[in-house]
């Protein structure tokens, strides 16, 4: 999931673009560029999961120039990473800081004597460190990174070359760090990482995922919801398929890395799991958990995809339940095995990603009529927005009290891309 953000802190400019991870990373990006002194500076927390996004990245760097001509530009992230000589052959950029640099509080004491770039390979790195922040200064919700990196080589994904092997950070660490949280207020803390399913692999006695699940809810009852960011499908632990079924408190949704529904293109991508697999996932998921709503990835056009081929990955959205899609035409990154495969025509693959859009979009209306009628706790994100647990939008006819609430409503209607309710009196 690609998103920006901008926020600012004493000074300083962050502009986030990607993933929730680094939305995590700029919190702690913005306490190191605050305690080292910067003003008048840009951050730009760049990703690459597309070219587009890295395009994007470029752009950013470009607007931040024109709209602060005497700032100090600093770009990071995983375009950074990758690709750290384009970014600082731009005029634009004063410094250029890799993935592993960027939560160094020792990497913004820029001086006259600092390197414009400082990137090392990220492939070295074996520790995943524990970061604390005391809350996000701009979100209902706050993310807590337990894992980093990737050890699987997915043919289309450049991520592992930005993000560097898989490592998890300690239970005794992570729970801390949500204790805190909870200690602050905080209602809602959404685990993150990069293939977060793996997490617990490179710790002693390789505990799952579940394990770290399990100890959270049991060590932070203050806690009001816990949720999952995205997760490969196919890693769900037994233990944590028990908590899914049986914690309330772990929100219902999960947003599923599928990417397609044929079984030769999954082969293609050299995906871990099958079509088969997939829909058999959701239905156990949704047996266990009945209320559970599930998001995904799905890549429209992968090279060699052939129209029965996309339809399979087409039927998927109603043969899982999918309520929420992230659809991705397919953008070849250089280095990537998928960017020397027979490509499919580009108008091919819009009206493919355009069609998966669409019944995304029937999928979604379909998902909010089922909460017509209906009350439901609702995460106050905005005054006059928030989310049920299963993470439907919903506009608030009447103004929430405050920023981070949970609070009851009556959801009167939909307009199709959001629920409509009306604060429970």
């Amino acid at each position: 999931m690609s998103t920006t953000v901008k926020h600012k802190t004493q000074g300083a400019k962050l502009v986030t673009l990607g993933c929730r991870l680094n939305t995590f990373e700029s919190e702690v990006m913005a306490r190191h560029a605050r305690d080292a002194g910067l003003r008048d500076a840009v951050i730009i927390n760049t990703c690459a999961v597309t070219g587009e996004a890295v395009r994007s990245a470029r752009q950013a760097v470009r607007r931040a120039r024109r709209d602060n001509p005497d700032a100090k530009v600093i770009v990071t992230g995983c375009a950074a990473q990758i690709d750290p000589d384009a970014f600082a052959a731009m005029d634009a950029v004063d410094h250029v800081l890799g993935n592993a640099e960027k939560m160094r509080a020792q990497s913004w004491a820029f001086d006259g004597q600092s390197p414009k770039v400082q990137v090392a390979d990220i492939q070295n790195q074996t520790l995943a460190r524990a970061h604390t922040i005391e809350k996000f200064s701009h979100r209902a919700r706050t993310y807590v990174e337990v894992q980093n990196g990737c050890d699987h080589r997915c043919t289309f994904c450049i991520i592992p070359f930005g993000r560097g092997p898989a490592r998890s950070v300690p239970v005794d660490d992570v729970v801390a760090q949500v204790r805190k949280l909870a200690h602050s207020g905080v209602a809602e803390v959404v685990l993150s990482g990069v293939d977060m399913t793996s997490w617990g692999k490179d710790l002693p006695g390789a505990p799952p995922l579940g394990v770290l699940v399990g100890a959270i809810l049991r060590s932070v009852p203050e806690l009001p919801r816990l949720r999952l960011s995205s997760i490969d499908a196919i890693m769900i632990d037994a233990q944590l398929m028990d908590l899914i079924g049986n914690e309330e408190r772990l929100t219902p949704y999960l947003h599923l890395s599928l990417q397609a529904g044929d079984n030769m293109i999954l082969k293609r991508m050299k995906r871990r799991h099958s079509r088969e697999q997939a829909i058999d996932l959701c239905a156990r998921l949704k047996e266990a958990r009945p209320d559970i709503a599930f998001g995904a990835d799905l890549i429209a056009g992968f090279p060699t995809e052939t129209d029965a081929m996309f339809e399979n990955s087409l039927a998927l959205v109603e043969e899982c339940g999918l309520s929420y899609l992230h659809v991705f035409p397919f953008s070849p990154r250089e280095g990537t095995p998928a960017a020397r495969m027979p490509p499919v025509p580009r108008d091919v693959i819009k009206t493919r990603a355009g069609r998966l859009r669409a019944a995304g979009e029937a999928a979604l209306s379909r998902h909010l009529q089922t909460h017509v009628g209906q009350r439901g706790a609702v995460l106050v994100e905005r005054e006059n927005f928030g989310r049920l647990a299963d993470f439907t939008p919903v506009r608030l006819e009447n103004a929430a009290p405050r920023i981070g609430a949970i609070i009851d409503v009556d959801i009167i209607a939909h307009d199709g891309a959001q629920a409509v309710g009306r604060i429970s009196q």
